[in-house]
């Protein structure tokens, strides 16, 4: 997960997609060994500008810091495309809190309006206090992708800072953190140069300074495509335990492990396989879930199949598949996800569906509570 890998636990529950499958109304043979769990909030993710297509997720921390917009629990949604459905010309933040309302389209709460569009799954949430943005901008909605950057958003919802590096920030499609409160390890999916970035940042009270930047990995395969503008290295879910970054690699429509992601000062090529099954299909978001396995999102880009449509995979770490279900009934639904465990051992899980615009979140059970 991307914002509390250290507290990240094993649970006595085995299956958690089948659990979320449950809650969604989904049924079969594969997922009735599980329990129901309840869906605490389904909501559209426009809000009043109209903004549509949304990609990251990102839940706020424990011990993030009061007196502001956004608040432990929330949930932000970065969207990628405008009101008139352009590609890569989004510019908004929503926020919402699983116990409050559902907001109908065109009334999502704006957290943020950014000057840079084209804001992507690259969403994370620091505990010192900073909302962390990436965007892709496109060429009138089209290929080629622009370089784009990375925001610095304090918790009022203010801009504190702009990040631009034309190495180490080429196309920012999809982050997560490594966050240790004073200081930070933002890994970071290019998809214009199909590389990962590591930045090392300190945080302060007015933002964060960068004190090194390093490629961590390179040679994920990256394409233009019709659909989804451009394909790349997307999802990343980093494990604190043992210092290993995942990479979803849409176009390579497979998983990859990068060691030592932490520490390294030099580039692998790729990392290790771990997934490539053919449950895979164009793999976007990807996310710890609570109980340790891995859950990534399939885009339909590659690999696309009618009869699984807009699917949430898990898997272990080691490449073994258990189980898949759809967020949306038609393709392409499937992009951005997050989970989140708190002191309490409690766990949420969101995913958004960019054929409805809409964002859900799920309560998943804790260790002690099955």
């Amino acid at each position: 997960m991307n914002t509390n890998s250290s507290g990240r636990i094993r649970s006595r529950y085995t299956v958690v997609a089948a659990s979320i499958a449950m809650a969604a109304g989904i049924t079969g043979p594969a997922i009735a060994a599980d329990a129901f769990i309840p869906r605490l909030l389904n909501t559209s993710t426009s809000p009043s500008n109209g903004d549509l297509n949304p990609y990251g997720v990102a839940f706020v921390p424990e011990g993030f810091p009061g007196g502001g917009r956004i608040q432990t629990g929330d949930v932000l949604v970065s969207n990628f495309n405008d009101n008139a459905n352009i590609q890569g010309n989004g510019t908004t933040i929503v926020s919402f809190s699983p116990d409050g309302g559902v907001a109908a389209p065109g009334s999502a709460n704006t957290f943020f309006r950014s000057a840079l569009p084209g804001l992507c799954t690259a969403l994370g949430v620091l505990r010192g206090g900073f909302v962390v943005v990436g965007n892709v901008p496109t060429t009138g909605g089209a290929f080629p992708v622009l370089q784009g950057a990375l925001q610095v958003i304090d918790r009022k919802g203010d801009l504190v800072q702009t990040l631009t590096d034309g190495t180490f920030l080429d196309g920012p499609w999809d982050l997560t953190l490594d966050d240790h409160g004073a200081f930070a390890h933002i890994f970071v999916s290019n998809v214009a140069s199909g590389t990962v970035s590591r930045l090392d940042v300190t945080v302060g009270a007015k933002g964060l300074t960068v004190t090194k930047m390093v490629t961590l990995a390179s040679g994920y395969t990256v394409q233009p495509n019709v659909a989804a503008v451009i394909l790349g290295p997307t999802g990343l879910a980093f494990d604190g335990r043992t210092n290993t970054l995942y990479v979803a690699s849409t176009a390579d429509n497979a998983v990859y492990a990068v060691t030592d992601a932490a520490q390294a000062a030099t580039s692998v090529h790729r990392g290790h396989l771990v997934f490539a099954s053919s449950h895979l299909r164009g793999p976007l978001g990807l996310r710890f879930a609570p109980n340790g396995d891995l859950l990534t999102a399939n885009g339909d880009a590659v690999n696309a199949d009618p009869a699984h449509p807009s699917e949430i995979v898990e898997f272990t770490p080691s490449g073994q598949f258990v189980i898949e279900y759809n967020v949306d009934a038609a393709q392409g639904g499937a992009f951005g996800l997050d989970a989140i465990t708190d002191n309490d051992n409690r766990s949420n899980y969101a995913a958004v569906d960019d054929v409805s615009n809409s964002l859900s979140v799920y309560r998943l059970p804790g260790s002690g509570e099955r």
